[in-house]
This record gives structure tokens, C-alpha cells and sequence, in this order.
């Protein structure tokens, strides 16, 4: 089905907090439209999330009219035209036209303008260059609408340019080819990101986070890492070798164990083989607390879980929780290739569903009773007792785990009297 070129029955453009934004800001001589990414999505039939607003009037006069219509307002970017309006607890950015009045190599000055035609042109993907007003009337300077219905993703004017404007545009056009392209990368588009694959080191850790662990969670991702690997991208990102095969198995697991896609799970079976490549990726992409030790947690010993019984599987889970069990078992899977029977893995990846570890009934009361003083001693036998119990499959019948209690202090007592 071809995407729609009007969004005239867009129900969001007539009424609620995106219809107020565009009348407040479409009378006495100016005009508004939303932009971007929001447009783009509408007409593609995709779930419309942050709407940003372009207009013809300047930022002081967008926060004037927002106080006259008590709606809050913040300057977030006032200095490049960007103010943000908070309607109704939903945040707007609204940015006054721009356009390049001199350029000079990377740079260019800029000044508020109001046409919308150069306006579009400095944006950085035809797709999202688009602009629709409230009655629906979608805006194409520069052939947006039909790259859309190509599920062609392609750079504005000079490919090069473009990129040399922000190096980031290297990861944003495979992000974005992933997400809503079809089929191989514009050529024009990815031969210009091979050439300005150098510019990737001159960009922070933070902003290539963010860009890789969208691209891992969209539809087309394996096809366009796999694109970024062959032009020689994904080495300056990562530092070390991808694994193609892998990711693409992780994503069959996730389906067939009905998960959502997970960026950072993903990220493992493209890049981490061991926990050394797990620390030294979440360095280079600043992976938060949480992802890092997720990833690492990931790399740790994986193959171990590559044939397992019930039994292992258990003592498995009760040492790592459920969810890191998961991951770090699906990461194993990752590595036994498409190929893989998926019955033994889907078996053992369902465990949790079916059982759930007990609390390790033995308490220091129990050691301290026959004999363990209180210190680092009765951690240690604790610790032992635990080891055996686990060996055993967690009995909880109180015969057993006497007879446990007993057969610890035992060897404790005769290991520290030899």
C-alpha cells in the first residue's frame, strides 16, 4: 500500500494540543506547520510520537503569544529559534525558520528567514524535510514524498555537505534507512558516509550512544549494520570486531521467546565475545551504570551455557536472576548460529516461566548452634552450605538440610584442622 500524500484526516491536526500550538501560532501574518519526523511517520501510517512545529514567527513573539494564551513556555534553544511549549503536559519544540545567508566550507551563517522552501533545504534526510499544515496539506521542497513511498532514504541536496554539517548524519542516515528505508542504502548517500567516515572520531560518546542503540532496535537493523560494517564504519565505533551472524540470531531468539527488541542484548551478540569487549564498548558509546553491567554480565563465560540441564539451568538462575540468566543464555544462543535447533535453547530460556528459585533456607543460627563462632568462619561455612545445596537441587525438607548442616560443619572442621 503507498503511504498517503495528505494528511487532511489526521484527527490530531484538527483538535487537541498540536492543533492549539499551529492556531496560536497562524494568525496576524504568521504561519506554522509541523515538521520532521512526526509528518514523515503520519503519512507512512506509523504511531506519530514528538511533534515539532516550524513557524514564521520569531522566537520572542512565539513566547509572547504562549504567555497571552497562558501556555507555559521555555527558551530551550532561543538562540537558534528553538522555544518549547508545554500544552496541556505535552512539550512542543517550536523553532523560527532559518536559512543560510553566507556559507564557507563546514560552516554557514544563519538568520531567521520565513520561507519554507530553504528552510527544508537545510534539513538532512528528504523524508524528513516534509512540513503539513492544519487542514492536512503535506509540503514537498525537496522530494520527500516520494522517497517515502520508494522507502528511499537519501540526504538533501549535496550528500557531502551535509554530513561535513554534522558528522552524526553518518549514523543518523543508517538509523534511519534501518528504521524506514527498504531494500540496499541509497548509493549517493552511502558512498558519501564511507568518504566522511573519518568525521565519526570528532563525535562524542553520548551522541553516538544514542544514535547505535536506535539503529539496534529498528526493523532493518542487521541489514544496515551490515552495510556501516562493509564501508568500514562499525570498527572506528566499536573498536573491534562485529559479528553479523550473531546479531542476526539474537533477533530470531528475541521473536521466538516474544521479547521485546532490547538494544543493549543486541549489542552484546554484535560486539562482545568476552568481557574485555564488553568494557571497552560501553567506554567508547558511555553506556550508563545499568547497560554496562548488563553487557558485561553478558560477555561473562556465555558458553558455559551452551548445553545445560534443567538441573545446571536452576543453579544457574538462583546465581544470576532470571533476567541476566536470560540475556547470557540468549547470548549463547546468538553464538550457536541460525542454524540451531531452537527447541533445546526456547526449553531452557522458559525455565523462569516454570520455576522459581527458593530462598536458601540455612541460616547462621543453624552453624552458630553446632559450634561455628560468629565472623568471617561462619560466612564461609555459610557459603559452603549453600554450594552443597544447590548440588543437591534445593532440597527443603528439614532431614536433608540437617544432614547438610552437619556434613558442612564436618568438612569445615576438618579442613581447617589439617
Amino acid at each position: 500500500m503507498n503511504p498517503a500524500r495528505s494528511l487532511c484526516d489526521a484527527g490530531w491536526l484538527k483538535s487537541g494540543p498540536a492543533a492549539r500550538v499551529l492556531a496560536l501560532l497562524s494568525e496576524n501574518g504568521e504561519e506554522a506547520r509541523i515538521v520532521g519526523g512526526a509528518v514523515r511517520n503520519a503519512l507512512m501510517g506509523l504511531p506519530v510520537g514528538e511533534i515539532d512545529v516550524a513557524t514564521t514567527a520569531l522566537p520572542e513573539e512565539v513566547m509572547r503569544r504562549a504567555a497571552a494564551a497562558r501556555i507555559k513556555s521555555i527558551p530551550t534553544g532561543i538562540e537558534h529559534g528553538t522555544v518549547t511549549l508545554v500544552v496541556e503536559g505535552r512539550p512542543f519544540e517550536v523553532t523560527t525558520l532559518r536559512e543560510d545567508i553566507e556559507t564557507f566550507g563546514r560552516k554557514a551563517r544563519v538568520a531567521f528567514g520565513r520561507d519554507w522552501a530553504r528552510d527544508a533545504k537545510r534539513r538532512d534526510f528528504t523524508i524528513n524535510g516534509l512540513s503539513v499544515e492544519s487542514d492536512g496539506t503535506v509540503h514537498d521542497h525537496v522530494g520527500g514524498l516520494d522517497d517515502i513511498a520508494a522507502k528511499r532514504v537519501r540526504f538533501i541536496g549535496d550528500p557531502d555537505r551535509r554530513i561535513a554539517e554534522d558528522y552524526l548524519r553518518i549514523l543518523r542516515f543508517f538509523r534511519i534507512h534501518a528504521a524506514y528505508g527498504g531494500g540496499e542504502p541509497d548509493r549517493d548517500s552511502h558512498l558519501a558516509c564511507i568518504r566522511g567516515r573519518a568525521g565519526l572520531t570528532t563525535l562524542s560518546a553520548e551522541r553516538m550512544r544514542a544514535e547505535i542503540l536506535k539503529l539496534l532496535v529498528a526493523e532493518g537493523a542487521v541489514e544496515a549494520l551490515v552495510a556501516m560494517e562493509d564501508g568500514g564504519l562499525l570498527l572506528t565505533i566499536l573498536g573491534g570486531v562485529a559479528y553479523r551472524g550473531p546479531l542476526a540470531a539474537m533477533i530470531v531468539a528475541e521473536r521466538a521467546l516474544e521479547l521485546a527488541p532490547d538494544p543493549i542484548r543486541r549489542l552484546a551478540a554484535l560486539a562482545v565475545s568476552v568481557t574485555e569487549d564488553a568494557r571497552r564498548v560501553a567506554q567508547r558509546l558511555r553506556l550508563s551504570n545499568a547497560e554496562a553491567k548488563q553487557l558485561d554480565s553478558m560477555g561473562h563465560r556465555w558458553w558455559r551455557l551452551g548445553s545445560m540441564d534443567e538441573a545446571t539451568a536452576r543453579r544457574r538462575i538462583y546465581r544470576l536472576g532470571a533476567p541476566r540468566f536470560r540475556d547470557r543464555l540468549m547470548q549463547a544462543w546468538s553464538r550457536a548460529g541460525l542454524g540451531a535447533d531452537p527447541a533445546p535453547w526456547l526449553n531452557v530460556a522458559t525455565l523462569p516461566q516454570r520455576w522459581q528459585p527458593p530462598a536458601f533456607p540455612l541460616k547462621a543460627e543453624d552453624f552458630v548452634g553446632r559450634g561455628i563462632a560468629e565472623g568471617p568462619a561462619l560466612g564461609h561455612v555459610l557459603a559452603i552450605a549453600e554450594d552443597a545445596w544447590l548440588a543437591e537441587d534445593f532440597p527443603l525438607d528439614s532431614a536433608r538440610l540437617s544432614a547438610i548442616a552437619d556434613q558442612t560443619v564436618a568438612r569445615f572442621t576438618r579442613d581447617h584442622r589439617l
